[in-house]
C-alpha cells in the first residue's frame, strides 16, 4: 500500500579537497580522493499520489512545472529533464513498479550553479523519496551509484561522483573513487570542539553569478585526455591535500587545515582556466587582506559560492569587506545526517 504522500531531503556539501579527482577519464586512470562535509542546506522532495493516468513534474523554486501522462513524456521541458530521468529510471530498474500516478515536487535552499551540488543532491532526494514511496530496498551506496549513473550517464550531465555520495551519507567524509569502479566513503568521527571551532571560522560568500561547471569540466577532462602535465600535476596536488586536509580535521588542528585549503585552492586554480578569474581573485584577496586564513572557490569554479577560514576575531572584519563586493553572505553550519525521507502525519 503506497502513502498518499511522502517527502524526502538531502544535504547540500562543501568540496573540501580533492574535487576534480572524481570525474572521469582522470578518476578511471589515476583513481580519485574527495574530502568533504554537509551543510545545512538542503534539497527536498515531495510525491503525492494522484489519480490513476495523471503525472506532474513541479520544480517549484524555479517556477517550471508539467502536467501530462506517462504517454507525453516527450513534451516535459528541459528544465524537468532530472525529474523525468529519476521517474522512467524508476521504472526501469524496479519491473514490479507498473504505473506511478504522481507528482513530484522539489525544492532547494541554493540556486543551480552554487557550486554546492545542488542538481546531484536534488536527485538523491528524488531517489530517496522514491525509495520511501515504493518501498524500494536500496541503501546510501546504492541511492548514490543510482543517483550517479542517472545524471552522469541517462541525463548526460558532465560532472563527477562525489555529490551524490555526499549527499547520501552525509557528515565529513573522506571519499574514495577507485579505478575499477568502486566507491569507498570513509566518515570521518570529529571532536564537537572541533566542528564548533571550524563552524565560528567558516564564511560562505555567494559570488551572484549562477556559473555553467559544464564547460570547466570539459576543460578539465581535455587536460586529462591530452595528458597534459601541468593540469595533472595540479589535479594530483588537490587529490593528494584532500588526506592532508583529513588529517588536520583529526588532529584538530585548523591552523594546519587552512594552509592546506589555501594550497588546494592553488592547486585548483591551474586545473582549467576558467575556475577562476579576475572578480574572484579580488574578492579572494581583499578577504584575506581582511583576516581570511584561506578559502576557495566550491564545485567546479567560475562563480558559484566560495568560502572562506577566518580569523574569529576578525570575522566581523572579513564579513564586512565582503559585503562591499555585492554578493550575499550565507549562514552556515555542518549537517551529520545524510538523506532521509518521512510520511507527512
Amino acid at each position: 500500500m503506497r502513502p498518499a504522500s511522502v517527502g524526502a531531503r538531502a544535504p547540500l556539501r562543501l568540496g573540501l579537497a580533492g574535487g576534480g579527482s572524481d570525474v572521469d577519464p582522470y578518476c578511471s586512470l589515476y583513481g580519485g580522493q574527495v574530502l568533504s562535509a554537509t551543510i545545512n542546506r538542503y534539497a527536498y522532495a515531495f510525491i503525492d499520489t494522484l489519480p490513476t493516468g495523471q503525472l506532474q513534474f513541479h520544480a517549484a523554486d524555479r517556477g517550471v512545472q508539467w502536467a501530462g501522462s506517462a504517454d507525453s513524456l516527450d513534451d516535459v521541458p528541459s528544465e524537468l529533464l532530472l525529474h523525468k530521468a529519476v521517474y522512467l529510471r524508476v521504472l526501469r530498474d524496479f519491473p514490479r513498479v507498473v504505473e506511478l500516478s504522481m507528482r513530484l515536487t522539489t525544492i532547494a535552499d541554493a540556486p543551480a550553479g552554487s557550486g554546492l551540488g545542488t542538481s546531484s543532491t536534488l536527485v538523491v532526494a528524488m531517489i530517496q523519496a522514491m525509495q520511501e514511496y515504493l518501498h524500494l530496498p536500496l541503501g546510501e551506496y546504492e541511492i548514490a551509484g543510482l543517483a550517479y549513473e542517472i545524471e552522469r550517464i541517462d541525463c548526460n550531465l558532465s560532472g563527477g561522483k562525489q555529490d551524490h555520495y555526499a549527499a547520501a551519507f552525509g557528515g565529513f567524509n573522506l571519499m574514495e573513487f577507485l579505478t575499477d569502479g568502486r566507491v569507498i566513503v570513509n566518515p570521518l568521527r570529529l571532536h564537537e570542539s572541533t566542528i564548533c571551532e571550524l563552524e565560528s571560522s567558516l564564511i560562505l560568500y555567494f559570488t551572484g553569478v549562477s556559473r555553467e561547471s559544464a564547460h570547466i569540466i570539459e576543460e578539465q577532462k581535455r587536460h586529462v585526455e591530452r595528458r597534459e602535465t601541468s593540469a595533472l600535476e595540479a589535479t594530483h596536488a588537490v587529490k593528494a591535500q584532500a588526506a592532508t586536509m583529513k588529517e588536520a580535521l583529526l588532529r584538530g588542528s585548523l591552523r594546519d587545515l587552512a594552509d592546506s585549503l589555501h594550497a588546494s585552492w592553488l592547486a585548483k586554480r591551474q586545473m582549467a582556466t576558467q575556475i577562476s578569474n579576475a572578480s574572484i581573485d579580488e574578492v579572494y584577496e581583499a578577504a584575506r587582506k581582511s583576516g581570511a586564513h584561506a578559502g576557495k572557490i566550491s564545485g567546479a569554479g567560475g562563480g558559484g559560492f566560495m568560502m572562506f577560514m577566518v580569523d574569529p576575531m576578525r570575522r566581523v572584519d572579513v564579513l564586512n569587506t565582503l559585503s562591499g563586493f555585492g554578493g550575499q553572505l550565507y549562514p552556515c553550519s555542518f549537517q551529520q545526517g545524510g538523506a532521509k525521507a518521512w510520511r507527512p502525519q
